[in-house]
């Protein structure tokens, strides 16, 4: 149990965590939009500026730099800091990012993006751009920092910060950062905890022990030199087009299976005491049709749709690049036209074997079509998988954790998506890594309208801190 100076000092300075937060909503810390780069480089400043006035030992570590949209720009920096170095004491590595998605207020938006805006129907929701992806979370741990400083208390254990500013946009150069400083700054880690993904619905808290892994696919077909007008070429040469939904069409059906041979062979099998995790947690099919706004669930069985989500293989046609798309009736041939799909992975389906098995069984089938045009498939960009040990001590933590402030056992799932550095984490540094989030499933990350419960931000500062006072004295 975390101590009880802590956990009155974060009621009494609600207002105080919220005015922060509101702070660097209002630093529009895109990392994708080079108009907006200097804004992360803001977003970093500040991150350092606060750490080390919180105590922490703090470095910017270049990271070298990019070119996007045609410009070379300065990557923004990693923000590395250190808090406590008791020999005594575990270490525990923190992560998060300082840099977010895009938004404008004409997307969508009720209001200002980059305002902090609490619901005016006084609902303690907290609307804002990174408002729960991810600097919500961050400054939990801050505000958990700045609790025992003020309060004149010591960390329960060493702290090891990484923040990044890259995150939305593939996380570049952190990677090579990480390999570099494993026998350094990242030495003597003994655990890894990240807060950047969500509660599975709104109300029951969750620990994550897996994340799928990304294939993203895009298919080439080519054949005429130029767009021909269908009316004077239709019937007359092959379509590219016509080609190529031929060959996406053999991908999947509508169901969800997967067709490309081999795959669904090398997930491996579904355990008792996996299967019953799934069982028990707090989620029904509803929750898949109100998040989505229709009744469109592949399954009306509980544990069949979760690991739909979380343990099988997936793939998803995502588009077709050079059709036409515009308004209107233009009766065009296109010329060359591009297919984009992805398959999310799982543990024993690694980056390169489904490469091999897509790109065989994509040129067997297009040898199928008596076609003259011309076809290629290539992966465009990939992260392996991650799953962890539920039972580490870490975990075990967590879960005292989470009982303590939130009275309830939290539910363990894997996610859909993917956060690459997690496995970079758990392979380089030889460690476990525990994502314990503290948004709802709800909060919008990506959409328009991302928001961060009060009660979310509130509590969830309370189990970041509680949560080290159980790991420091957990066996």
């Amino acid at each position: 149990m975390a101590n009880p100076q802590f956990l009155s000092y974060v009621d009494e300075h609600q207002q105080q965590f919220i005015d922060k937060l509101a702070e660097v909503v209002a630093i529009p810390s895109v990392s994708g939009d080079p108009a907006y780069r200097q804004h992360v480089h803001d977003m970093g400043a500040w991150m350092a500026k606060h750490l080390k006035e919180l105590g922490a030992e703090v470095e910017l570590r270049p990271l070298g730099k990019q070119v996007l949209d045609g410009q070379e720009i300065d990557l923004p920096p990693a923000v590395l800091g250190s808090l406590g170095n008791d020999p005594k004491k575990k270490t525990l590595l923190l992560y998060g990012h300082y840099d977010v998605q895009p938004a404008l207020k004409e997307d969508g938006w009720r209001f200002d993006p980059w305002v902090l805006t609490p619901d005016p129907d006084n609902s303690g929701k907290l609307y804002g751009r990174g408002s729960s992806d991810d600097k919500g979370p961050i400054l939990g741990w801050l505000n958990v920092i700045q609790a025992h400083k003020e309060l004149g208390l010591d960390m329960p254990v060493n702290l090891k910060m990484c923040f990044e500013g890259m995150e939305e946009s593939g996380s570049e150069g952190l990677d090579e950062l990480i390999e570099k400083e494993k026998d350094g700054f990242f030495k003597g880690v003994d655990c890894v905890c990240i807060s950047d993904n969500y509660w599975l619905n709104t109300t029951t808290p969750c620990l994550t022990y897996g994340l799928r892994g990304i294939a993203y696919f895009k298919i080439s077909v080519s054949g005429p030199k130029r767009d021909l007008h269908s009316g004077v070429f239709g019937a007359t040469v092959h379509e590219p087009m016509t080609d190529l939904i031929q060959l996406m069409s053999k991908l999947v059906t509508s169901e969800g299976e997967i067709l490309v041979p081999g795959i669904k062979e090398l997930v491996a099998p579904l355990t008792d005491e996996e299967r019953k995790r799934y069982d028990v947690i707090n989620f029904s099919v509803k929750d898949i049709d109100d998040a989505v706004g229709a009744s469109v669930a592949l399954s009306d069985d509980k544990a069949t749709t979760l690991m739909g989500r979380m343990r099988y293989p997936s793939l998803s046609l995502h588009g077709i690049e050079g059709a036409f798309s515009a308004p209107g009736c233009k009766t065009v041939i296109p010329a060359a036209v591009h297919g984009k799909f992805s398959i999310r992975l799982v543990p024993d389906i690694g980056l390169e074997e489904v490469t091999k098995l897509v790109t065989d069984y994509v040129n067997a089938e297009f040898a199928k079509i008596k076609t003259k045009s011309s076809m290629s498939v290539e992966m465009l960009h990939g992260g392996e998988p991650w799953v962890a040990d539920p039972n580490h001590y870490s975990y075990r933590a967590a879960h005292k954790a989470t009982e303590a402030v939130y009275g309830v056992a939290p539910d363990y799932t894997r996610e859909g998506g993917s956060i690459p550095v997690t496995l970079t984490f758990a392979n380089i540094l030889k460690s476990n890594v525990l994502l314990l989030p503290m948004g709802r499933g709800d909060d919008g990350a990506h959409s328009i309208n991302e928001k961060l419960d009060t009660s979310n931000y509130i509590k969830g500062t309370k189990l970041l801190g509680t949560y080290l006072y159980e790991l420091a004295k957990a066996e």
